[in-house]
């Protein structure tokens, strides 16, 4: 069960490494779709036999993380949260509690996947801010029951 209590609160090391993970196989089933996706539209305009395509690892490499920072860009702009966010509960906002930009989300995207670590400086943080949300003033905060139930209740009391 969640705590009320926490609702808005900042998102500590553990939650917030927790939904990385989950995003991480998210990105890694997405590539290797991807990959499944060229081997089977090959065998259907070619014929057998079917098989995973070898690219060169630095392709894959260059595919995983082009994958990632759109995939978390993507999320956060729609929607302020990732699979991951959303499994634990999580909400990425700006400081100011509003959305991201497209340059702001794209560009703690690339923080996030080219700089994991940075998450390590959230307990020294009084915030508990991690150095990308230093960098593109943002924060990560617990939010189970989404902004929706907020707005129903301010409906229902007018």
């Amino acid at each position: 069960m969640t705590s009320p209590v926490l609702q808005g609160r900042p998102a500590g090391v553990v939650s917030r490494a927790a939904a990385g993970f989950v995003d991480l196989l998210v990105v890694l089933c997405a590539v290797f779709a991807v990959h499944f996706g060229y081997a089977a539209g090959r065998y259907l305009l070619l014929g057998p036999p079917f098989a995973l395509p070898r690219p060169a690892g630095w392709f894959t490499l260059v595919l995983g993380y082009v994958t990632a920072v759109s995939y978390l860009a993507a999320g956060w702009l729609v929607g302020g949260r990732t699979v991951g966010d959303q499994l634990l509960g999580l909400r990425v906002l700006s400081r100011s509690r509003g959305r991201f930009t497209v340059a702001a989300a794209v560009l703690r995207a690339v923080l996030c996947v080219f700089l994991p670590w940075g998450l390590l400086w959230i307990p020294v943080d009084r915030r508990g801010a991690s150095v990308q949300d230093l960098v593109v003033n943002s924060a990560v905060v617990h939010d189970w029951y989404g902004r929706s139930r907020g707005r129903a209740a301010e409906v229902t009391e007018r």
